[in-house]
């Protein structure tokens, strides 16, 4: 996307207080506005993480709280290792970046906070080298730092790629430079790292922990609007006034959103939801729709990062998604046959329909192939890839239809028509 401003919103905690001009805010204002880091215990810690109910903001959802006891109650095992996860290798998400690039040293004390907690001796903040201000912010934040905290983190930069974000993969890479998912058991609450156990958090999770532990449970629960609770960070893209990451309610409905970001500025078609692994829609039947990992679970949706990518009707569906089969295919590990053949074929066959130049098979032979390579790859690349492809059939199945078989985008004939 062309934009990682921040859009205005009514409700703000994460990206609450000075305003978000491309600075980071210092150390000192910081501790001023929030102040010190509290020394909560850690049972106190886990139990209050349990009682909020948040779920990992990363893509997969998985409950924060659990996460950290799955650590804390196998304590012979090693000393373990934190990550905090700001890969973000999703093109169009900038959650993570904006987060990282203005409130840093939210993200640190969630990090240490975690350390902590599990009792680890080293934190490693893994930062996509590709956002620079980010990477910058983080690394000033740390000199900022209390010597004894400095020893704690250590700041790595992922190398450029999706899978390099994925939690295996950011494990692998730490052990090995080489950021490509592992098979498990073992877990990594048992095993990552060094073979010591791992927690691997995203920046953002870490972030809403940093405020709990200020704030309390109660606190936390107080905003959201439906089961999921809290605020979340959302990146908002297509034809809107102002694109960018805002900062709601969870449960709070798209056409807030889109009122949040100054509206629309076409006449809009479809949404991806969740990133480029997450899920099309049309837009008439999400526009109600609450914004929160539960209520879109149970339309068949997924919140995923939180990206809200909307398309008028004159983007073409079928090339949009053609791009992003194309972009998946080429960012896999290339480890197993469902990513090596059965994305790049996708990724062929869809890129040949875009062109109007399909085969006589190729809208049958997509619609089979996202279903052979779903459940079978050493990691969720395939199953993200091949859902993102069979919503796109759904929802742009006329489009599809009309580019394999009369060789005509209808998304160009109403470009024409406007002109």
């Amino acid at each position: 996307m062309g934009t990682t401003q921040p859009v205005t919103q009514p409700t703000e905690r994460l990206l609450a207080g000075p305003p978000l001009d491309g600075r980071a805010e210092a150390l000192h204002a910081h501790t001023t506005r929030l102040g010190a880091l509290p020394h909560v215990p850690a049972v106190q810690m886990i139990a209050a993480l349990e009682a909020t109910g948040l779920r990992g903001r990363g893509g997969a959802g998985f409950p924060v709280g659990r996460k950290w006891r799955a650590i804390h109650d196998q304590p012979g095992l090693g000393v373990p290792v934190i990550v905090a996860n700001g890969a973000e290798g999703e093109p169009e998400s900038a959650k993570d970046r904006v987060l990282m690039a203005h409130r840093p040293h939210l993200v640190i004390d969630g990090a240490l906070l975690a350390a902590r907690t599990l009792g680890a001796d080293r934190v490693e903040l893994y930062l996509g080298r590709e956002h620079t201000a980010a990477v910058r912010a983080m690394k000033g934040a740390v000199e900022e730092r209390l010597k004894s905290d400095r020893k704690l983190l250590h700041v790595i930069e992922a190398p450029t790629g999706y899978v390099a974000g994925e939690s295996t993969a950011v494990v692998h890479y730490l052990n090995s430079k080489d950021a490509r998912p592992m098979l498990t058991p073992p877990r990594m609450s048992e095993r990552g790292v060094r073979n010591r156990p791992t927690l691997v958090q995203n920046v953002e999770s870490l972030a809403q922990v940093a405020l709990i532990a200020r704030y309390g449970a109660d606190w936390f629960r107080d905003a959201g609007r439906g089961k999921d609770r809290g605020t979340g960070l959302v990146t908002i893209a297509g034809p809107v006034r102002h694109e960018g990451v805002a900062e709601i309610e969870l449960g709070t409905p798209l056409a807030e959103l889109v009122e949040m970001a100054g509206g629309l500025t076409g006449n809009p078609k479809a949404v991806l939801i969740g990133g480029y692994f997450g899920t099309w829609a049309p837009i008439e039947s999400v526009w109600g729709m609450p914004l929160e990992p539960e209520s879109l679970k149970a339309a068949g949706l997924t919140f995923g990062c939180g990206l809200v990518r909307i398309v008028d009707e004159r983007t073409c569906g079928v090339g949009y998604s053609a791009r992003i089969m194309d972009f998946l295919a080429a960012g896999s590990a290339m480890q197993c046959g469902p990513c090596k053949y059965g994305l790049a074929d996708l990724a062929e066959a869809s890129g040949r329909v875009a062109g109007m130049g399909a085969k006589a098979t190729d809208l049958y032979d997509i619609g089979r192939w996202t279903a052979l390579v779903t459940g079978r790859g050493a990691c969720r690349h395939p199953d993200g890839a091949a859902q993102q492809m069979s919503t796109a059939l759904a929802v742009f199945a006329d489009d599809f239809a009309s580019h394999a078989d009369r060789r005509r985008c209808l998304a160009a004939s109403l470009i024409g028509a406007y002109r």
